[in-house]
């Protein structure tokens, strides 16, 4: 599994519909083998960011596009420091 990073540029996003968001990648995760395993939000900016461990990019889009549409604008791959 590969550790991405994505970047959401949803203007006007809530805290509230991106919580709402990440339930429905978590009740679709599995499905894929990927896992959602936290997010971040910028109301002000308009930006939500995942973290995601997944096989591949397309993988982890696929459950943002199948659990609400909402597939990242960018995606980095990244490592996870301490």
């Amino acid at each position: 599994m590969v550790l991405y990073m994505d970047i959401h540029d949803l203007p006007g996003v809530t805290s509230a519909a991106a919580a709402e968001a990440h339930m429905r990648d978590l009740q679709t995760q599995a499905k894929y083998g990927v896992e959602y395993r936290q997010y971040w939000v910028d109301e002000r900016e308009g930006k939500v960011f995942c973290l995601v461990s997944a096989p591949d990019v397309d993988t982890a889009n696929a459950v943002h596009r199948e659990a609400h549409g909402l597939v990242a604008d960018e995606i980095f791959e990244v490592q996870e420091g301490s």
